[in-house]
C-alpha cells in the first residue's frame, strides 16, 4: 500500500490485534494520533490498562505492519496514558464483538 494518509495507516493497524481481547487496536480506539515526515512515523496510542502484558507484542505489531506494508524506515510508537482509555472509545463493532453494552 503506498497510500500515506492517515487512513491508509489506520487501514494497516486494523491488521494489529490485541492478542487478549482478539479486537484489533483501530477498533478497540488505541490509536490516538499519529505524525509522519518522509520515511518517519510516530505512532501514538494507549493499551487498555497501564502495565500490559502485550506492551511490545503490540507494538512490534505496529512497527512491523507500517515497516512492512507501507515502507516507513522509521517506526515509533509512543504509548501514552492521557486520556486514559474507556471501552467508550471502543467502535460499535468492538462493542458488539465483546459483548459490551
Amino acid at each position: 500500500m503506498d497510500e500515506r494518509s492517515e487512513e491508509g495507516v489506520c487501514e494497516l493497524l486494523r491488521q494489529v490485534y490485541d492478542p487478549e481481547l482478539g479486537i484489533n487496536i483501530v477498533d478497540l480506539g488505541l490509536i490516538y494520533g499519529m505524525d509522519w515526515k518522509e520515511d518517519e512515523i510516530i505512532v501514538r496510542m494507549t493499551l487498555t490498562t497501564p502495565g500490559c502484558p502485550m506492551h511490545e507484542t503490540i507494538a512490534g505489531g505496529v512497527k512491523y505492519v507500517l515497516q512492512g506494508q507501507m515502507g516507513f524506515n522509521t517506526v515509533e510508537v509512543d504509548v501514552v496514558w492521557e486520556p486514559p482509555w474507556t471501552p467508550n472509545m471502543m467502535t460499535e463493532e468492538a462493542k458488539e464483538q465483546l459483548g459490551y453494552f
